[in-house]
């Protein structure tokens, strides 16, 4: 019996000992997993920093260290992260790049480094400000330096005037709006699902983006609300009384679309006061260019003059806002990415009181661009031929890259059928060929053969997104520099675009990008619109659809072969440049009989569908209805009386051209030493040539 008991005992001893083994081999194993999946990450993170940032990980230790998923982008804030790293040693430089991932902290020493290096490398924390976990993977970087944005200045005619009313006042204010038990609040609450909103004065029309002039509201504006205007009207904040005022209670989280107020609606004043928190409002010029405002709690905006008539301001949706970490709440003006100074801010129920005056005439301001009242006004000024780089640059920004932007659903409805000479081309280039179509449109050409490798690039957005659209591959770029590497591609096409430029320099400068981008012996096709309409007795396909068939766009009769938006006529000497004014009489014995526009001069609008009187001129598009995005940059033009079109109106936008005489594009090409004219040839009213790179 001794001997049952003492053998039992030794197998429970012996079963523990190997339970405890396994154990510690599954805890090594889990560890050893855990290490490999820290320099998994590890790795991955250097990737992304040498990809956002260009600075390269370092194996040994240093003073500088970059921690990923301890970034403003992924919710980290800067009091938090100090509070971590402050824990090992003295912090000398934190820097946090917005909506990155990864901040970078500098210590005082190289020990304090690798003591924070060594312990918070593949630890887990949690965020503060929204309760989710992270991991913090770390590596040591040479130095630590991130160049800052530029600081901005305000849009003009923007003022913000901070602490405009007391914390009394302003409880006052928000206690005196009612939001239930209104009728006409709960009617607004079923189009504005993501905010309360509440009308005075007049109505505001969020269909229309407008408001009933001949139905104001009763009781016109709360007392409160008229003392705080009379109190601004005092102080010189505003010139005018508003009589119209919208109260919007926004939730954390929650914006407003980017937009300009009704330029018919209002006049040119409109302030808006901000209660119960800060909130940060972004600013957008028409060239791309931002400006993002704090807007402190008890603070008016007043927007007049370019800010108020050109700029669009909107909120963007999200829960927190970057700001100055400096003056936390309290700094006006411009945010700008300061990486050492910037963090976030967590979002609260913010009220708006926008005060408008209700116009009671048409606006007249210089916007005439984005103005409403002044859409279907025919445009008094007329562009002139440009005399120099930044002036050409300017015209094709206008009356080329603006015009394709606003009719590109209309104009890709019309090119559908590739053209059978250029279909004949890429069918010859050798299976596997990469081919670039520099110009693309809305991509005909890019999917006309399996066998070839084709991306396409265009200036024109909307019109890349219909390629993407349709499975193509397409980038946004300017011919004049595109994003493709050098000698990359077997074969380029550029249709219907050098003519779009409006110098000999520049449209030199595009056939000379193309070559950049061929391998020696590759090939590209070149199409330009030419002078002579009417070639060899044969008239062109546009010619011959003069008087329009079904289907087609539809053209105005105005009566005139050459018509001009002003009464000035186009001098008789051309400023192009030497290169053209030299081709023009070359060829005037060759039959092209170009009238060549002063450079004083305004450019000609052509007539559809009728014969070139100029090589530099406007060609008129006659938008359909329906398909227009934007009403920008429009002209209208009013057909004949006797029309049954009368008194309707059409949009019309005007694109610049430069047609090309016979010779022409071919002694442009030839100028180039690293190209050859392989062939040239004249195809339905285009000229034409193919090159070979040397």
């Amino acid at each position: 019996m001794y001997k049952m008991k003492c053998g039992a005992s030794w197998l429970l001893v012996l079963e523990h000992i190997t339970s405890m083994e396994a154990k510690t081999s599954r805890d090594h194993l889990k560890v050893h997993k855990m290490k490999k999946k820290v320099l998994r990450k590890q790795v991955r993170a250097q990737h992304t920093l040498m990809r956002h940032e260009g600075i390269e990980c370092i194996s040994h230790a240093t003073q500088n260290l970059v921690i990923a998923n301890a970034g403003l982008g992924n919710g980290m804030s800067r009091n938090q992260l100090l509070r971590i790293v402050e824990e090992y040693g003295e912090v000398e430089t934190l820097l946090m790049p917005p909506n990155k991932p990864y901040s970078f902290v500098k210590y005082e020493t190289t020990e304090e480094a690798k003591k924070a290096f060594d312990t918070l490398n593949g630890k887990e924390v949690t965020l503060e400000d929204c309760g989710q976990n992270v991991v913090l993977y770390i590596n040591f970087v040479e130095k630590v330096s991130l160049q800052n944005a530029v600081p901005t200045s305000l849009p003009p005619g923007l003022t913000v005037i901070e602490k405009i009313i007391s914390p009394e006042e302003e409880r006052r204010m928000l206690e005196n709006i009612e939001w239930t038990g209104d009728e006409d609040t709960q009617s607004a609450q079923k189009n504005l699902k993501h905010r309360r909103v509440k009308h005075f004065g007049y109505e505001f029309r969020y269909d229309n983006n407008n408001v009933d002039k001949d139905k104001p509201l009763p009781g016109g504006l709360p007392e409160i609300c008229n003392l705080f205007l009379e109190k601004c009207l005092k102080q010189g904040y505003i010139k005018h009384k508003p009589d119209q005022l919208t109260v919007n209670q926004y939730e954390p989280g929650q914006g407003i679309p980017p937009h300009i107020d009704t330029h018919s609606a209002f006049e040119d004043e409109i302030i808006s006061l901000s209660l119960g928190a800060e909130i940060v409002m972004d600013f957008k010029h028409p060239d791309g260019h931002t400006v993002a405002i704090l807007l402190p709690r008890c603070s008016l905006l007043v927007m007049t003059g370019e800010s108020r008539y050109l700029w669009t301001h909107g909120i963007t949706p999200r829960k927190y806002d970057i700001i100055q970490a400096s003056e936390l709440g309290q700094k006006v003006g411009t945010i700008t990415a300061d990486v050492g100074d910037i963090t976030l801010n967590r979002r609260e129920t913010r009220t708006s009181f926008t005060f408008r005056k209700v116009r009671r005439n048409p606006c007249n301001c210089i916007y005439s661009s984005v103005c409403d009242s002044q859409k279907g006004q025919q445009r008094l000024v007329q562009p002139s031929f440009p005399h120099n780089e930044m002036e050409a640059s300017k015209l094709e920004q206008e009356y080329v890259h603006k015009v394709y932007e606003e009719i590109a659903t209309h104009f890709s409805s019309t090119r559908h059928s590739p053209w059978p000479r250029i279909v004949e081309f890429l069918r010859s280039l050798p299976t596997g060929s990469i081919v670039a179509d520099i110009g693309c449109g809305n991509g005909k050409y890019l999917g006309i053969s399996e066998d070839l490798y084709m991306v396409g690039c265009d200036r024109s957005k909307n019109l890349v997104d219909i390629c993407g659209e349709k499975h193509f591959q397409a980038f946004v770029c300017d011919a004049l520099s595109v994003a493709i590497r050098s000698g990359s591609c077997d074969a380029c096409i550029s249709i219907a675009v050098i003519h779009h430029f409006s110098t000999a320099e520049r449209r030199l400068a595009t056939i000379r990008e193309l070559a950049r981008l061929l391998r020696p012996g590759g090939m590209a096709l070149i199409y330009v619109w030419a002078m002579e309409q009417e070639y060899k007795n044969q008239k062109s396909k546009y010619l011959k659809e003069k008087n329009g068939s079904k289907g087609k766009e539809k053209e105005i009769n105005t009566g005139t072969t050459q018509r001009l938006l002003t009464d000035q006529v186009p001098g008789s000497s051309s400023q192009d440049s030497a290169c053209s004014d030299q081709l023009i009489n070359d060829l005037k014995d060759e039959g092209c009989d170009a009238r060549p526009v002063g450079a004083d001069s305004k450019l000609p609008v052509h007539t559809n569908r009728t014969s070139f009187q100029s090589q530099d001129l406007l060609v008129p598009w006659h938008l359909k209805g329906g398909t227009k995005k934007k009403e920008e940059s429009v002209d209208t033009v009013l057909v004949p009386a006797d029309s049954k079109e009368s008194q309707e109106v059409s949009p019309v936008f005007h694109r610049y051209y430069h047609v090309f005489c016979e010779g022409e594009l071919e002694a442009v090409c030839r100028s180039l030493d690293c190209v050859r004219v392989q062939k040239s040839y004249y195809d339905q009213g285009n000229w034409c040539v193919i090159l070979e790179k040397l």
